[in-house]
């Protein structure tokens, strides 16, 4: 026998639930059920969420761009030709290494002259040296004067003066001997290459750029109000622009002292390993500073209703919701969780989302998940 209708509704009465077509399935009444009964909303599975504990992370977050935390910026030291080029844009290179070469025929002839005035230099020293020995001994013999012994010191001291300063230009020669070839200060790989063999150069005029890709920085700001709860050492959470899923841990290395006065923001710097090189400077960054981290019962925050001032959510109990007041925690905006302090036990389940705008005491039942 077929079930008469109840009642034609006023399409109005539907409206409300349009907005949970998303999450429900549909609304029946359960088999058996006497006419006037209250109808059963069927839900998705979707639109439920079981209070489990897990752990909550919780900070400010920063974004910027990935730096290098170690970069060298290789500058011509001398006037001269680039003679010849060893390296180039991704070249890995060692501490030392030799990355070009300038024309150093003009410094070479310097440091030669330089280097032969010290051997002359050296040839007086020994002679004014031998002087004095002989000079000594014929004043002991009574031969010569004890002033012909005091001369041949002070001849000895002017030569040994002018050996220190022929040493001190052959020092200052090599020194520019030794900048006509451009080496790397540091393990890396070639970021820039600004030269090219016959190129004329000045001092200053940038060569290359060498940085390690081993550890990278990320500076950002945060709001003056997260300070207090910032230390250096503090762990981060980096996620990285177009590497889903990937996430990085860095630590703060530096805090500013100071917070720009309008922004209200304060500068933070934070270092991250990269010891596989797979992350490049330049990208775009996001970090979050875990300055609270914890285990605690959670709900997703779509399941809290903080409309009235008192945060509340609906439970499912015995077959029916229930408006029940809680008390909330950490908030985990990174995956939109929020610790349930009080309220709510392990095990409860709540309506999130759409469904979480149905009436207390409404008779509910979750559709089994599809295979």
């Amino acid at each position: 026998m077929r079930r008469g209708r109840t009642g034609h509704r006023p399409r109005a009465a539907w409206a409300p639930l349009a907005a949970l077509m998303i999450v429900l399935v549909g609304c029946q009444r359960t088999r058996g059920s006497e006419p006037g009964a209250a109808a059963v909303v069927e839900l998705d599975p979707s639109a439920v969420a079981v209070v489990r504990v897990e752990e909550l992370r919780a900070g400010p977050t920063l974004t910027g761009t990935l730096a290098a935390a170690r970069e060298a910026r290789l500058l011509a030291e001398t006037n001269g030709t680039v003679l010849a080029v060893f390296a180039d844009v991704g070249t890995r290179v060692r501490p030392g290494q030799l990355l070009a070469r300038l024309e150093s025929a003009p410094v070479a002839a310097t440091a030669e002259a330089a280097a032969a005035a010290v051997a002359a230099a050296q040839v007086a020293v020994a002679n004014a040296q031998r002087n004095v020995e002989r000079t000594a001994a014929l004043v002991r013999a009574g031969a010569l004067a004890p002033r012909d012994l005091e001369a041949a010191r002070q001849a000895l001291e002017a030569a040994r003066s002018q050996q220190a300063a022929a040493e001190a230009q052959l020092r200052q020669a090599r020194r520019q001997l030794a900048r006509t070839q451009v080496r790397a200060p540091i393990a890396g790989v070639v970021a820039q290459r600004q030269v090219s063999p016959g190129d004329v150069v000045g001092p200053g005029a940038l060569l290359f750029v060498v940085l390690d890709p081993t550890s990278l920085r990320l500076e950002g700001t945060v709001p003056a109000a997260a300070l207090p709860t910032l230390r250096v050492g503090t762990p981060v959470e980096v996620t990285v622009q177009g590497y889903p899923g990937v996430r990085v841990a860095g630590r703060v290395t530096r805090i500013a002292p100071a917070v720009d006065p309008a922004t209200r923001q304060a500068q933070v710097v934070v270092e991250l390993a990269n010891p596989e090189g797979r992350l490049a400077a330049g990208l775009f960054a996001e970090g979050r500073v875990l300055t609270q981290a914890r285990s605690a019962p959670v709900v997703p925050l779509t399941a809290v209703d903080e409309s009235s001032g008192q945060p509340t959510v609906l439970r499912v109990r015995g077959g029916r919701t229930e408006r029940v007041p809680v008390e909330l925690g950490v908030r985990d905006d990174a995956t939109e969780r929020v610790e349930i302090v009080r309220g709510l036990t392990p095990g409860d389940t709540v309506l999130v989302g759409e469904a979480a705008s149905l009436a207390p005491g409404t008779p509910v039942r979750v559709r089994a998940a599809a295979r």
